[in-house]
């Protein structure tokens, strides 16, 4: 249970609900599951009061679905009344593994299709709750945050788009380019990065690395990444080296421009563990060969860090990566969907991000500052100290 201390300072002044849609459902579970214990067991003497009518419940979850029609059009239908509540709407725009019928053919959601029922459930709350909250952890279109000539500029029509609905806040998690909440100046806009949930998950499942410089080296596979290996490597107390992508700009291969080589920028990794973080796995094809250019330059063990786990190719890349003994682990988030064949690799480690979610809403609800929510500096130097003296950590903290 959290540190309650600067909630019950506070009164939540609307009822708390959670509107999972049916590409999150998983993770509105677990979120749901640990605000209902964690207020159950919260000691208030104020809490028989009306202005905690509703506080302790069961569930906080709102029922919503958005049903089609045969023609693939769909509308979005609240099953419960949300009239005065604080609603936080959790969406996975990634999750691929939910299909729907167009004449006759069996369609896996993309992208859109997620976003769009997103927009249908807001429409459907008709402006009656008080405020309302989108949490989407891989933020849409984000990878198409800046305009090089003459393209569309989709993530920032989002955002206004959302606002424009009525929508009070955006959380997402490490955001491909968090500049691009310069499109809603006015608004509430998080970007949260998972670095307390990573160190955690390897800690918890690797008891025999060394957290000095001499033995462990944090990797930027790219320029983009510098800023999270810098912080990741600072915490640690070790140093940071950098991959420079040498991309082919004439030619567009699904989209990008393909790369031609990766040289290398920073200290010997010979004889040292090093941790390569990044913010999403796509097809993997990038990642892997940063992982052999290390092998090739005599690292010890290679792991894999990165918040979004799409594995757009398939894991078989990463199969053989593993049986090669070019990676040694790979650390995703469950903020994406995982299939149930990656969760049954030995090579993956999830770093659960349900119980930080949840402690995000608690205090939101109650109007009461994240600052040291967002800040997990104290957190990850105690779970550093507890490591370096035990070769181990206590799970549940």
């Amino acid at each position: 249970m959290p540190n309650d201390s600067n909630l019950l300072s506070t009164i939540p002044v609307g009822q708390l609900g959670i509107i999972a849609l049916n590409s999150c459902t998983n993770l509105g579970e677990r979120v749901d599951s640990y605000l209902s214990r964690w207020r159950a067991a919260r000691n208030n003497v104020e809490k028989s009061t009306i202005a905690f009518n509703g506080y302790e419940k069961d569930s906080y979850l709102v029922k919503s679905v958005c049903p089609r029609f045969g023609s693939g059009e769909a509308k979005g239908e609240l099953l419960e009344s949300v009239r005065g509540k604080d609603l936080y709407l959790l969406v996975d725009i990634t999750n691929y593994n939910i299909t729907y019928n167009l004449y006759g053919h069996e369609c896996p959601m993309s992208p859109d299709d997620h976003y769009a029922d997103l927009k249908r459930v807001i429409a459907a709350c008709g402006g009656k709750a008080r405020k309302i909250t989108v949490i989407m952890p891989f933020l849409y279109e984000s990878r198409q945050h800046k305009r090089s000539s003459r393209e569309s500029l989709d993530c920032a029509l989002c955002l206004q788009e959302l606002v424009s609905l009525g929508v009070d806040n955006i959380i997402t998690f490490d955001a491909h380019d968090p500049r691009v909440q310069n499109a809603i100046p006015l608004h509430g806009f998080e970007n949260i990065r998972p670095t307390y949930q990573f160190l955690k998950a390897l800690l918890l499942t690797t008891h025999d690395l060394e957290l000095d410089k001499d033995h462990l080296m944090v990797i930027s596979p790219d320029e983009g990444a510098m800023n999270r290996a810098i912080y990741f490597a600072n915490i640690l107390g070790v140093d940071v080296g950098m991959f420079y992508k040498r991309r082919d700009y004439s030619t567009v291969v699904n989209g990008r421009n393909p790369i031609v080589a990766h040289e290398f920028l920073g200290d010997s990794v010979e004889g040292k563990d090093v941790i390569i973080i990044d913010d999403m796995i796509a097809s993997g094809e990038s990642m892997i060969d940063v992982a052999k250019q290390l092998k090739a330059r005599k690292a010890k063990r290679v792991f894999c860090v990165c918040t979004f786990g799409l594995f757009t190719s398939g894991l078989g890349v990463f199969d053989k990566a593993k049986a090669d003994g070019i990676i040694e682990k790979v650390i995703t988030t469950n903020l994406t969907y995982q299939s149930p064949e990656l969760l049954s690799r030995d090579w993956h480690i999830t770093a659960d991000m349900s119980k930080y979610i949840a402690l995000l809403i608690d205090h939101l609800n109650h109007d009461a500052s994240i600052s040291d929510i967002l800040d997990p500096n104290d957190r990850i130097q105690d779970r550093v100290n507890e490591y370096r003296n035990k070769h181990t950590i206590r799970e549940n903290y």
